[in-house]
């Protein structure tokens, strides 16, 4: 999924119901700064129908956009890759490489060990 479409499907799993094309204009452009035009979300929209993420069906004159794919998914998904690719599988290495790039802060650190401490 590009970052484009990755803000639209945002918008989308954050909906309590399902969106139309202006919906999703409005959603995205107030949301993240944006500037686009409809002709541009329905491009990105109907890459992610394409793809799988999205089914499209008609309301009375509105196609509305529901999401095939859960957000909760497709995170575990993404994480999974970022931690086997960049950490070769080590979690622990990546929360360093985490911290390293963007310094945690102490009440996250707290926030971690005591999720940690969860598991055990």
């Amino acid at each position: 999924m590009t970052e484009c479409e990755l803000l639209v499907m945002k918008c989308i799993w954050e909906s309590v119901e399902e969106l139309s094309l202006p919906d999703i204009v409005m959603q995205v452009n107030e949301r993240y700064g944006k500037t686009w035009k409809p002709q541009t979300v329905s491009t990105f929209l109907a890459r992610l129908v394409k793809k799988g993420f999205l089914e499209m069906y008609r309301k009375g004159r509105l196609f509305l956009y529901h999401a095939k794919v859960m957000e909760k998914d497709y995170r575990g998904d993404i994480i999974k890759k970022c931690v086997d690719f960049w950490s070769g599988s080590d979690a622990g290495l990546f929360l360093r490489h985490l911290h390293e790039e963007r310094k945690l802060k102490p009440e996250e650190v707290a926030k971690i060990r005591k999720l940690l401490d969860e598991l055990e």
